[in-house]
């Protein structure tokens, strides 16, 4: 087990690039993760990482033994799977990703009750606004909205949320409600965007008379948190582009009230990610449909109210 555990860790170190994050995400020292690196380096005799002050990258051995060592886990992973299945005791670890927003409303409340149903199970659950690389960063499965680029990836749809345009009411007060489109694309109103690297240009898709328009729309403020972006709007700094879900108690206080109700959004397809092999994995199937589950009743219960 050690040497298997020695291989998880520089396959954590691979992906990551680095070993204080690899040892977070494995919830090990920084020592403990270097040592096991040492430990493998010896035992093949060769260096698989070259390793300065600032910077941490494979060696052409690293590179080639990451591909064996990939195949190597994902046979243990696989049996281990095949025995669940047998005794019917899904057992493991799941590395799980979402967005912030979706994460803490939707899917970390009912991770509790998901682990008192199946103790042998743990979830590793990690929030972020940005699009995740579901391979590259050892997830099990990655929860999202919009639609994802990866076509290769499976995808199971969850529900077609809705989104509302939204300020608050000193921001209203301030500069008016928009009257139409136009007043956003033209830049008399300031918009407050999601941005992380990579992101496309914005454009939010607005549901007119002439049919949908995707607006392209610009404001002081950006950031790469969606909770960042609401607490903006809420403090009077512009307006916002929000699922329903994220932000129904704001508007049901009227701390934020929506703009433009006659030309709203495109719902947006919430879904979750993953990999063909992982869904042969007992634990994932089961964390899936119960998740699923969950997250549409919840949606439902908000849409009656």
């Amino acid at each position: 087990m050690a040497y298997l555990e020695n291989i998880r860790t520089f396959l954590r170190v691979y992906e990551l690039g680095n070993m204080s994050a690899a040892a977070r995400d494995l919830r090990i020292s920084s020592a403990v993760a270097s040592s096991r690196i040492s430990q493998l380096e010896e035992h093949l005799s060769v260096r698989l990482f070259q390793r300065t002050t600032r910077a941490l990258s494979p060696t052409e051995q690293g590179k080639l033994f990451y591909r064996g060592a990939t195949k190597i886990v994902d046979a243990v992973q696989e049996a281990e799977a095949e025995i669940s299945s047998v005794t019917r005791s899904p057992r493991g670890t799941l590395f799980i990703a979402a967005p912030i927003g979706m994460g803490q409303s939707l899917i970390a409340p009912a991770i509790p009750e998901f682990k008192n149903a199946n103790p042998l199970i743990d979830i590793r659950l990690r929030l972020s606004d940005r699009k995740v690389d579901l391979t590259g960063e050892g997830l099990d499965a990655a929860f999202f909205l919009g639609q994802p680029e990866d076509s290769a990836l499976k995808i199971r749809k969850i529900a077609d949320c809705g989104r509302v345009l939204c300020a608050s009411p000193d921001y209203i007060e301030r500069k008016g409600s928009p009257k139409s489109h136009a007043e956003l694309a033209c830049g008399d109103h300031d918009c407050l965007n999601i941005r992380y690297p990579g992101a496309p240009e914005f454009q939010w898709p607005l549901q007119t008379p002439d049919g949908v328009k995707r607006v392209a729309v610009s404001g002081p403020f950006e950031s790469d948190h969606g909770d960042v972006l609401t607490g903006w709007a809420l403090d009077g700094h512009g307006i916002v582009l929000k699922p329903v879900f994220e932000i129904a108690d704001h508007l049901k206080n009227g701390r934020l009230i929506t703009v433009l109700p006659d030309e709203p959004p495109l719902p947006v397809t919430m879904a979750c990610l993953f990999t063909h092999r992982r869904l042969q994995d007992p634990k994932v199937r089961l964390f899936l449909d119960f998740m699923v589950a969950h997250i549409q009743s919840v949606l439902a219960e908000g849409s009656d109210g």
